[in-house]
């Protein structure tokens, strides 16, 4: 057992740190340890200032913003900056800062943690650049069953990684923090927004947005609003310019996950509409499917095996039936306006918010922790 207490864990990662949800939960779930945690990013094109947070928050400067001399420059930055910081653990957060975190743990000879967000090598912008995917695959199975601690997003991924390399990676599922449990935020639909359909997340290839915009050239009622950056934004700007939809397709950009939560509550239906590129699409159970489940609005999804389970589990929504734009079109109708329809998802939606959400999954996330040596404060239960 390691004593950590008021000692310093890193967490690195190269996600943009103002959204990115899932280590912002991580950091906080480490600070009911004693000890400090501190989130090592990575400043990118657009980044907004990160918000005042109980934790430190550091970003460093890359030499290069995209492609492998990206991935090289930023795993040699923060291999030298870990090496040089004091410190009692350090995490990693995806295969991607996996290399200079394993090498300055196991220099240091304190332990690691991984945090695999996504099946990194099954990415859609990897599964045809055979060259890149193979270096990847090389640091996949040269480090990976070298990890004795870490977790996933989902069990499909975690089976992946132990058929292929014998690791057991715990399951922690991307859930938002319970409604009632979130600071300014209450349940009260005076705000909700009828013609509204929202998407939220990365805007990259395989996501479904090209089908969606063209989509809605057929549901003139409705809008939607594409919250996220990503590698296709222009692409789909331009796209929505050409079919003249300027004034029912919004790009909102970035948002802090804190404010997001408000635009999510006002929309009248959640889509999540990643296609079968990849194993990591295909097993995809991402962040903003359970937003919106926590924001009690209907969803409609892809047809992959974690999507569709809890959907049709908790009978919250609908799989996509079709991927044809008119087809998808009229699917996307009929549930805007079956009002009996809307209503049964209504309760669902109300159940399965309180089943979904954070307080039911972070002791999963503290049971790795605690096999890698933290010690956490025992609660007492509430009187009565």
């Amino acid at each position: 057992m390691y004593h950590l207490e008021g000692k310093s864990i890193y967490i690195a990662v190269t996600n943009d740190l103002v959204i990115d949800q899932r280590i912002h939960r991580t950091a906080m779930t480490l600070l009911e340890t004693g000890a400090r945690p501190v989130l090592v990013g990575f400043k990118r094109p657009g980044s907004q200032e990160i918000t005042e947070r109980p934790y430190r928050t550091c970003l460093l400067r890359p030499v290069f913003q995209k492609g492998f001399l990206f991935y090289a420059c930023v795993n040699l930055r923060l291999f030298f900056f870990l090496l040089f910081r004091r410190s009692a653990m350090l995490v990693s957060n995806d295969l991607d800062t996996l290399p200079a975190v394993f090498l300055a743990a196991r220099i240091k000879s304190i332990p690691l943690v991984f945090d695999s967000h996504e099946y990194f090598t099954e990415l859609p912008e990897l599964v045809d650049r055979r060259f890149v995917r193979r270096v990847w695959k090389g640091f996949e199975k040269v480090l990976l069953p070298r990890i004795r601690y870490g977790y996933t997003v989902c069990q499909s991924i975690s089976q992946a990684y132990q058929d292929n390399y014998g690791i057991r990676l715990a399951v922690v599922r991307n859930l938002p923090i319970a409604s009632g449990q979130e600071p300014g935020i209450n349940s009260h639909e005076e705000n909700k927004r009828p013609d509204l359909i929202i998407y939220q997340g990365a805007i990259n290839m395989g996501r479904g947005l090209e089908t969606m915009i063209r989509a809605m050239t057929y549901l003139d009622k409705y809008r939607l609003q594409i919250f996220g950056e990503g590698t296709i934004t222009q692409d789909l700007v331009r796209l929505r310019d050409s079919l003249s939809l300027w004034n029912r397709v919004e790009f909102m950009g970035r948002i802090p996950f804190g404010e997001l939560r408000i635009f999510t509550r006002q929309a009248a239906l959640g889509i999540s509409l990643e296609e079968n590129i990849g194993l990591n699409y295909y097993y995809a159970l991402p962040n903003k499917l359970f937003d919106y489940i926590q924001a009690q609005i209907p969803v409609l999804v892809s047809d992959l095996p974690e999507m569709r389970r809890i959907v049709t589990d908790y009978e919250i929504g609908q799989v996509v039936r079709d991927r044809d734009p008119e087809l998808l079109a009229r699917q996307v109708e009929e549930m805007m306006s079956s009002e009996e329809q809307r209503k049964k998802w209504k309760k669902n939606l109300h159940l399965a918010a309180g089943e979904l959400h954070w307080e039911n999954e972070v002791d999963k996330l503290r049971d790795v922790y605690r096999d890698a040596g933290l010690t956490f404060p025992v609660i007492p239960p509430s009187p009565g």
